[in-house]
């Protein structure tokens, strides 16, 4: 059972908010602290939060009962080592997530490298549609729709599960769904094998499972009593959707087969939906030029992200700002990051977002050095945005593209 007490260390969060609202919504007392304020933590003090900017040992409520983390926040933090020393247990955010859909009896659980968060979405909004009612916790907002919804009952929950610190072991679901399984995230969990044995045991602990027909997927997951491996092209529109977001509506339909609805069904559910933010997202388009802007941070990603802009804005001029996030994802795909980048019609890098407090041997500039023609605009976003607009080509697309604070350029564009 989860307690009625709980403070969250590092709750603005894209994966702590959401949660921290579903518990809050089951009249849980909910309190928390992050570095900085932001939209999640305000919309959570909206909602009867107990919301402290800056981590300090006095932040912990007496009555706490447990203390919920990000894996970005290390022991050290003085939160938690005032609930070591008080004796209050604490828990990881996927922990907590695996025990909260414990209150639901049919889980869907999306896990993999890439497209958690949008299909996870897109699944949700079929299921909405054809008045299931599901609870949902998704780690990005979603245009038209809420990231946090208990539903109207316990029957479906659908998530996204983190494979970037294991807890995604943890789920248990009638429907898991793998896209993909790429090396991504494997320094964070111990190395290469043991983060496919992480999916491994995610998938086994799923009921069914729906995953991408690839070697690696069928090597993991073919043992599996009930699997149903789907073929991903990449080329072919779905739904009314191209590229990587038309093989994410192919893995949301199948999930909602699933549920008995029929295909044509969900692809016509699927013509409302809004989409998810920073996921190719058409920020504006005037005067010959279109901002889009994508979360796309490892090398598989952005080859897609690139290859769906080439699509959808034929013969213009193709400028990325990218920015890129974590120094050990930098130093594993450094060379694939420069083959990649190296297609775009011209690049701006920015500095690295080191997210968990890392550091490297490689750097943005590094990068920006290896791509013949790239640029390097440091850590300044007003001066990255200066640098885009004197990009002349018209038309011109300018794609800000990572899964840090990349998006402060915006802002200036």
């Amino acid at each position: 059972m989860i307690p009625e007490r709980l403070f969250f260390a590092g709750i603005g969060g894209a994966g702590m908010a959401p949660l921290a609202e579903l518990l809050l919504r089951r009249n849980c007392s909910v309190s928390g602290s992050d570095e900085v304020a932001g939209a999640n933590t305000e919309r959570l003090a909206r909602l009867g939060a107990g919301i402290v900017i800056g981590h300090r040992a006095e932040n912990l409520p007496a009555e706490t009962q447990l203390l919920v983390y990000s894996s970005a926040v290390p022991p050290q933090n003085p939160e938690r080592r005032a609930a070591a020393a008080r004796g209050i247990a604490q828990m990881r955010r996927g922990e907590l997530l695996a025990e909260f859909a414990r209150y639901y009896r049919r889980v869907v659980a999306v896990s993999g490298s890439h497209g958690k968060s949008s299909i996870s979405a897109m699944t949700a909004h079929i299921l909405r549609a054809a008045k299931l009612a599901p609870g949902v916790m998704i780690g990005a907002k979603v245009y038209g729709a809420t990231d946090a919804d208990n539903g109207e009952n316990d029957d479906v929950f659908v998530c996204e599960a983190d494979e970037s610190d294991g807890t995604h072991a943890l789920l248990s679901s009638e429907l898991g769904i793998v896209p993909n399984v790429d090396g991504d995230h494997a320094w964070s969990v111990g190395g290469e094998e043991n983060l496919a044995e992480n999916f491994r045991t995610f998938a086994h602990r799923a009921r069914h499972l729906i995953a991408e027909d690839s070697p690696q997927c069928r090597e993991l997951f073919s043992s599996h009593a009930d699997v149903r491996f789907i073929p991903v092209d990449g080329e072919n529109d779905f739904a009314g959707f191209q590229g990587f977001q038309a093989t994410d509506a192919r893995f949301a339909v199948e999930a909602a087969k699933f549920f008995g609805i029929p295909e044509d069904e969900a692809v016509r559910f699927l013509q409302s939906f809004g989409g998810v933010e920073r996921r190719m997202h058409v920020v504006s388009r005037a005067d010959g030029v279109t901002v889009v802007e994508d979360y796309a941070h490892h090398p598989r990603e952005v080859a897609a992200s690139l290859a769906l802009m080439r699509k959808k804005f034929p013969g213009e001029h193709l400028l990325v700002v990218f920015q890129p996030h974590r120094y050990a994802r930098l130093e594993r795909y450094f060379d694939d990051f420069v083959a990649v980048l190296g297609t775009a019609d011209s690049l701006i890098v920015t500095d690295v977002f080191a997210a968990w407090s890392e550091s490297g041997t490689r750097t943005g500039k590094d990068l920006a050095d290896a791509i013949p023609g790239a640029r390097y605009g440091g850590g300044d976003f007003s001066r990255v945005a200066e640098m885009a607009k004197c990009v002349s080509p018209r038309p011109l697309v300018i794609a800000v593209i990572g899964a840090g604070s990349v998006n402060r350029t915006l802002a200036y564009l």
